[in-house]
């Protein structure tokens, strides 16, 4: 079996709480682990188990290569492990400092459990294993997770490992949002363009892929994350030292060893309202811009089309407009469907029962797409970029 290590770490060691021993009977004392790092050439370690019970946890020997042994035993042991650096958080004090050293031993115990060693997992993960910043239920997930070809794959890419972790039903969710999407924004461009629906399939076609891409960055910007981001360069500055340690939901829990503070928190809501404008904004410049740009070359060969089309949409209005909209509106909402709702409401209920999640998450979505349909006509006629017409 091979096992965990922390390299370069010096001679550590902690226990766990051993079970009060009655006069009567015998019992087996829960083990303490010590960790002792060597710095001689490489040779053969043994992972031994020397519990006052006559039957082991573990195998009696393996030869390792890792220059660190962890050794299992029925004494008491104190100290701790040296963490580095990482991302997110505010707050601090003995409290915290206490959930990052169980967080440590929880992960060497996962790992040990699992038979990984440390060299085996990402960068990221390890420098956040190290800072205690990963409990040991973040460590299964991941672990869980790579079991499947396709998360194992998502796993390399940073943004959807951190959210993976914090939420592993954060790709259903993915799904049933654009499965929303798609359909209300198909029901709406039918219902709008009624028997000229087949005829202008191209203009359907362009509308429907920007609501795609806006709807994927609006669960995807919110969404909780499990925060495994290195620390800033030293140099860094005052404003991005502060959202660097906001967390991506304003909602979110923090795990243990992490917190954030009220003005972080906010700071959540700002970080991602500027992100959802650039997106919003972006992706109405894109459809407004196709759409005028086929309405034109349409016009342009065929002559009893140009008698029946409406006027071009104003692309640079509509964009600034849609891009606040999401900055605000959409933003909120989220934010609080993804942590407020979700996280902290439902996923405690019904955590065990993923099914009625699932359903739950899909019709509360649902309700928060139609919802901010019905907000968007009528923002958009406030602020004039669309016209009621008689």
């Amino acid at each position: 079996m091979a096992f965990s290590s922390f390299s370069n770490l010096p001679s550590l060691s902690f226990s766990l709480p051993s079970q009060p021993h009655c006069s009567n009977h015998t019992h087996s004392s829960l083990p303490s682990l010590t960790l002792i790092t060597h710095r001689a050439k490489p040779s053969s370690y043994l992972f031994t188990s020397n519990l006052t019970s006559s039957t082991p946890i573990f195998s009696p020997t393996h030869s390792i290569r890792s220059p660190t042994t962890f050794i299992f035993s029925s004494g008491d042991g104190g100290g701790s492990i040296g963490h580095g650096g990482g991302g997110g958080g505010g707050g601090g004090g003995d409290g915290e400092e206490e959930d990052r050293e169980h967080n440590r031993k929880e992960a060497l115990l996962v790992l040990a459990e699992v038979g990984r060693s440390l060299d085996s997992l990402p960068a990221d993960l390890v420098a956040a294993i190290k800072a205690g910043r990963v409990p040991g239920s973040i460590l299964r997930r991941f672990f869980d997770l790579e079991k499947s070809a396709v998360f194992r794959w998502l796993l390399n890419f940073g943004g959807f490992k951190e959210r993976l972790l914090a939420d592993d039903l954060f790709l259903a969710k993915v799904a049933m949002e654009c499965f929303v999407g798609i359909f209300t924004k198909t029901a709406a461009e039918l219902e709008r363009r009624r028997e000229n629906f087949s005829k202008e399939l191209d203009f359907v076609l362009a509308d429907v892929v920007m609501a795609i891409v806006a709807d994927f960055m609006l669960v995807y910007l919110p969404a909780p994350t499990v925060s495994l981001r290195p620390p800033l360069a030293v140099g860094a500055g005052t404003i991005a030292r502060f959202f660097h340690g906001c967390p991506e939901n304003a909602f979110q829990v923090a795990l243990a060893g992490t917190s954030y503070s009220l003005l972080q928190r906010i700071g959540a809501i700002v970080r991602n309202g500027a992100k959802l404008f650039a997106v919003g904004t972006g992706a109405s410049l894109v459809g407004t811009g196709v759409t005028n740009a086929l309405i034109n070359a349409r016009k342009a060969v065929d002559k009893s089309f140009a008698a029946e089309a409406d006027e071009d949409v104003p692309v640079i209005s509509t964009s600034v407009a849609y891009g606040v909209y999401m900055a605000v509106s959409s933003n909120l909402r989220y934010q609080v469907l993804a942590g407020l709702i979700e996280q902290r409401l439902l996923e405690p209920l019904l955590h065990q029962q993923k099914l009625i999640l699932s359903a739950l998450c899909f019709a509360v979505r649902t309700g928060n797409t139609f919802l901010g349909s019905l907000l968007w006509v009528d923002y958009a006629r406030w602020v004039g970029v669309q016209k009621i017409r008689d």
